[in-house]
């Protein structure tokens, strides 16, 4: 069930899309400075996605080096750092180790990668290996529609950040992941209720490590390819 602030927040982030969409083309066709594409982005974090200028977003970071532009503040907790790129850049991998140290040195589980049009979010897990998955991508100029790429960057916003709804979507992918849910099929409790329910309605006796073995050859691996 959806609080009146998250309403409210959904339909802010999506009126700010549609206003932002004319300076984001003009920024694309005259190939803007990454310095421009920065005040793009910041205007849209705080009338988009309803930050504070002073009290939400921090550039302290930008002092030490190849860091991010903006660290994000929840309830003066940091919470999230901002990477800026030129708006024609494309994002890659080493954009995301420039900040993702620093990441881990914060106690910070999200970065959130951008060049004004694309918006990545990333999720750290801490420890020997680190552990970066992608919990969500959000091209402004996709084919997609606009109430999706709404949705999508409602996630980034103060009250969903907040209430840590973004935590939810990224463990809501994790789980669903084609490794996660192989595991699950081939878990002994499911097994034994395939073949239990195998034997009532076909009365095969199959054991499980046979069941085990069709699931993962005949069904799970039919599914990959």
């Amino acid at each position: 069930m959806r609080h009146n602030g998250e309403h409210e927040a959904r339909a802010r982030t999506r009126a700010a899309m549609g206003r932002f969409g004319g300076p984001l083309a003009d920024l694309l066709e005259r190939d803007a400075s990454e310095d421009d594409t920065r005040l793009l982005v910041t205007d849209f974090l705080c009338e988009g996605l309803g930050f504070d200028r002073d009290a939400d977003l921090t550039t302290e970071f930008q002092a030490k080096g190849e860091c991010a532009g903006y660290g994000v503040r929840i309830d003066r907790k940091l919470a999230a750092f901002i990477e800026v790129k030129r708006c024609t850049q494309k994002l890659n991998m080493r954009h995301l180790r420039q900040v993702q140290m620093h990441a881990v040195d914060a106690g910070v589980e999200w970065i959130i990668l951008t060049n004004g049009q694309v918006w990545q979010v990333y999720h750290l897990t801490g420890g020997l290996p680190l552990i970066i998955d992608l919990a969500l991508e959000v091209d402004l100029l996709s084919d997609d529609s606009l109430a999706r790429k709404a949705d999508g960057l409602f996630h980034l916003s103060k009250e969903a950040l907040k209430r840590r709804l973004l935590d939810d979507l990224w463990r809501a992918k994790v789980a669903t992941a084609p490794e996660s849910l192989s595991g699950v099929l081939l878990s002994e409790v499911v097994i034994e209720a395939v073949r239990k329910e195998l034997r009532r309605q076909t009365g095969y006796q199959g054991d499980a490590t046979e069941i085990a073995r069709a699931l993962r050859e005949q069904v799970i691996r039919a599914e990959v390819l």
